[in-house]
């Protein structure tokens, strides 16, 4: 056998490459692997998804014993894939979405039972899962418990239980005064209390009616903030550009400097120049108008050149009735506004 200095270095670095790719991602993906004991993949549907989100915990009795995979939306559902290794699930267990934490970080709770064992290709139905506990749910029940307290009988209540115990220890006897007060104070309070918990379940019954409302509200905004966000990265993405082109001009400019400044100092003569003679360059151009016009009009007609001399042939012969170009040839005489010359 070869040792590995004799052998060819590219071929030893590529393997021991490849071994230390395949070494990290098993590290690193153990748990997803069958063959290391991961354990077994479950799936559950539940009502919503309650903020439960992959990676979270699955406990039994407190005791973490797997993890959340993936919160899916199967039609009006939620489906739930989590993976479960050293318990045992029965085909009778429950599951549902508990709160870890006051941040309100989420974990799936499993209650096993039944006395078969759960089919890990069949899913956990409703019947059988459960979310925590709603707002709206508690401000109905809220306003269904409270509407039913009869407040002056607790008032009265009170104050039975405060004359019962008026020989009490002083201490005692501050605290039922208190409780009595409190129990004037709600009795007084009773119309106010109803219609508030009345418009409170009336609140809770528009949001329910309009729960359809909302969510679509909810996708706008997810969708307005993902356009924003690829907006941002676009013009993050423009201003990077414009910043490289800035900074190749400067570096074009910086590496011809030399070979510019020049080029600059005559173009700058070449201006100082035309300045000075602009009044002659215009009375130039207002000079030339006149011969331009009548060499497109010598021209206009054709390959050649027409023209005529005005009085050349014959003269003017005026003999009685006899008159030959009587009124002569004079030069055309250009109006104000068109310079020298004309036609």
């Amino acid at each position: 056998m070869k040792p590995l200095k004799e052998r060819n270095q590219a071929v030893v670095g590529g393997v021991t490459l490849i071994l230390i790719v395949l070494i990290t991602a098993t590290t690193y993906f153990s748990d997803r692997i069958p063959l290391f004991g991961s354990g077994t993949t479950y799936s559950a549907y539940f009502g919503e998804s309650a903020g439960l989100a992959p990676d979270n915990e699955v406990q039994v009795a407190g005791v973490k014993v797997g993890q959340v995979s993936s919160v899916e939306l199967a039609g009006k559902k939620v489906l739930v894939k989590f993976r479960v290794s050293g318990v045992r699930v029965g085909d009778a267990t429950a599951a549902s979405i508990e709160i870890k934490t006051l941040l309100g970080e989420k974990f799936l709770a499993l209650t096993p039972k039944g006395k078969g064992n759960q089919d890990p290709n069949t899913t956990i139905g409703l019947d059988r899962t459960r979310t925590p506990f709603e707002l709206q749910d508690a401000f109905q029940e809220l306003s269904g418990t409270v509407g039913e307290i009869d407040t002056a009988q607790l008032a009265t209540s009170f104050t039975v239980l405060s004359d019962a115990l008026k020989d009490s220890p002083q201490y005692l006897k501050d605290a039922l005064g208190g409780l009595s007060a409190l129990s004037k104070t709600v009795s007084s309070r009773d119309s106010d209390l109803k219609s508030l918990l009345a418009n409170t379940s009336k609140v809770s019954k528009t949001l329910s009616e309009r729960n359809a409302q909302l969510k679509r509200i909810l996708d706008d905004g997810n969708l307005l903030l993902a356009e924003l966000q690829n907006r941002k990265d676009a013009i993050s993405t423009l201003l990077k550009g414009t910043q490289q082109v800035s900074a190749q001009l400067s570096g074009l400019v910086a590496d011809n400097r030399q070979q510019l400044k020049p080029t600059l100092e005559k173009l700058g003569k070449v201006t100082d120049i035309l300045q000075r003679n602009q009044d002659n360059l215009s009375r130039s151009l207002a000079l030339m108008a006149p011969f331009a016009r009548v060499g497109a009009n010598a021209t206009g007609n054709g390959r050649w050149f027409e023209g005529y001399l005005c009085g050349l042939l014959p003269p003017t012969i005026i003999a009685g009735a006899f008159q030959v170009n009587p009124e002569g040839c004079t030069p055309p005489i250009a109006a104000p506004n068109q310079g020298v010359g004309g036609r």
